[in-house]
């Protein structure tokens, strides 16, 4: 059992030292959250196209969904709330990445429309003199209707002259509109995010709202990070219904465009039909870019677009001074546990403090693990979850020991009462661990951002005592009983059965002591003590029956 542990305490500092030694991204200290270390403030202002207030259902909405994809975890401690009827105020611990803020700001409208009509970024020609001479802006005059109806989204019919000026003309750099507000049952004109290029769309033909899941991994063939899209059935069906059709087509016509925020972000050739609903999205990816785009999809499109108003630096809400006395309040615990078990338990108190020890060792890297690997952060509410669990952890060891004790009173053996005595207190223990951890979950899952740090320390630092409970704490006991100091029952072994009234020689044989009356009589006491109401009654109506009395003082009737 104890090799065990020193594998697990081994791997876990191995792990977080792979983290900081080889990718640079942990730390051999835990993150701490908003309230106790500051960090970057966002005010995000909502847009209208009317310009009027925003609908408040959707602000919390918009609150949710950037919540969700800053902080997915809700370990985080990031704070997300609306301010006036307009804006949303984003404040996340330590300093925010580009990749964060494009989480926060992205309203990621996808988009999947067909591809009608590509080229190069141009906004002027060359004529036969060599000059250069800008597109005209179009004509008004210019036809703008289809002379024949289209029959589906990639019908070219959709590119009239007046369109096939205007995509001339069309300069990426100052776009005449915001493409992201293209009509969807429209054709758009629009450029793409990586090569620059400029695109004719067709209407769109399934978006977002039709995706499960979004994750990103790289490709088996190339090596390339992409973002794996899940459907829905309903935009299976569609998708399989359009790469149909699209591979039958002649270039540009067999491509589709994913538009994210009116950009094109790529446009793939379809080379097969996919009707598991199952696509991908390839281009220049990084891992985090990918990373960033499968975290605004998975939970949604903002139902707002929104402007940063600001962003800002700002300081710890609490600061050190209250984590300070935090960790001084969970010192005070530790000591009094500690005086407690070595005053009631004797030398036997020590197993109660190295098992803290222990615990507090194999919780400290597991805080630096989640800060990298979970984006923990460490916060007052946490710090409190910490502390509690130091009254949790020693009950199991009370449980325990009182366990040993009882069978030590029965006339059992040290080795045997310890193994006894597990086999009755570890059940207790995995009852009232397997509450505490349910609690944790039920508030975890319930309660508000502010609180989750709190039940998820709590639940950590419980399955952690069950860990060392089975571990260590049962395997050194029983290591200790088969030492004489405390096998013999030394009077400070806290183990020691005279002391708690049980006298015995060899196997359960009991004797009456008679050489120290002292002991004898401190002894009784204590058995007195532990004894029910229902034994005390049954042990006087045995005395009364043998004719048993007490000797009466010189003078006594």
């Amino acid at each position: 059992m104890l090799t065990g542990l020193l594998a697990i305490t081994g791997v876990l500092f191995g792990i977080n030292a792979l983290g900081v030694y080889v990718f640079n991204a942990s730390s051999w200290s835990p993150d701490l959250a908003l309230d106790l270390q500051g960090g970057t403030q966002i005010i995000l202002q909502a847009q209208t196209t009317d310009g009027a207030a925003p609908d408040s259902e959707q602000l919390q909405q918009a609150v949710t969904i950037i919540r969700q994809r800053v902080d997915a975890s809700g370990v985080g401690e990031t704070d997300v709330a609306t301010e006036g009827g307009r804006n949303i105020v984003v404040q996340i611990p330590g300093q925010a990445d580009e990749a964060t803020r494009q989480r926060i700001q992205s309203s990621a409208q996808l988009q999947l429309r067909p591809v009608l009509f590509t080229g190069a970024q141009a906004t002027s020609f060359v004529g036969e003199d060599g000059n250069s001479t800008p597109y005209p802006t179009p004509d008004p005059a210019l036809p703008s209707t289809p002379t024949a109806s289209p029959t589906n989204a990639s019908d070219a019919a959709y590119i009239t002259p007046a369109l096939q000026a205007q995509f001339l003309a069309y300069d990426c750099a100052n776009p005449p509109s915001n493409p992201a507000q293209a009509p969807a049952d429209q054709p758009m004109i629009t450029c793409g995010i990586d090569d620059g290029g400029k695109y004719i769309l067709g209407p769109v033909e399934l978006n977002g709202t039709d995706i499960v899941d979004a994750t990103n991994g790289q490709e088996q063939n190339t090596g390339r990070w992409a973002v794996n899209l899940v459907f829905n059935d309903q935009g299976t069906q569609t998708f399989g219904d359009i790469s149909q059709r699209l591979v039958a087509l002649q270039s540009p016509l067999n491509q589709f465009a994913f538009v994210l925020d009116g950009s094109v972000l790529s446009a793939p050739v379809m080379q097969g039909t996919i009707l598991d609903g199952r696509p991908s999205i390839t281009g220049s990816f990084t891992q985090e870019s990918s990373k960033a785009l499968a975290d605004q999809l998975k939970y949604g499109a903002l139902p707002l677009s929104f402007t940063v108003v600001s962003s800002d630096t700002v300081s710890a809400t609490l600061g050190s001074q209250q984590l300070q006395v935090g960790f001084i309040a969970g010192l005070i615990g530790l000591g009094l546990v500690a005086i407690y078990s070595l005053i009631v338990y004797r030398a036997l108190g020590t197993v109660i403090i190295a098992s803290l020890g222990v615990m507090a060792v194999l919780t400290y890297v597991a805080l630096c693990i989640l800060a990298w690997r979970a984006g923990f952060r460490l916060s007052l509410a946490g710090v409190a979850g910490l502390i509690v669990t130091i009254g949790f952890t020693a009950d199991s060891f009370i449980v325990y020991f009182e366990r040993i004790r009882d069978e030590l009173r029965d006339g059992k053996s040290i080795t045997a009462a310890v193994e006894d005595g597990w086999a009755r207190a570890k059940r207790t223990i995995y009852i009232s661990k397997s509450i505490n951890i349910l609690a944790a979950v039920v508030l975890y899952i319930l309660a508000d951002a502010t609180v989750k740090g709190f039940a998820f320390t709590l639940g950590l630092t419980t399955a952690i005592d069950i860990l060392i409970f089975i571990l260590f704490t049962h395997p050194v006991m029983q290591l200790l009983a088969r030492m004489r100091f405390f096998g013999s029952g030394h009077p400070l072994s806290g183990m020691d059965p005279n002391a708690l009234g049980a006298v015995y020689r060899g196997r359960a044989q009991f004797r009456a002591p008679v050489a120290d009356a002292a002991r004898v009589k401190r002894s009784r006491g204590e058995a007195q003590r532990r004894q029910t109401i229902a034994e005390r009654k049954q042990a006087e109506l045995a005395a009364a029956g043998r004719g048993d009395s007490r000797p009466t003082k010189e003078g006594d009737d």
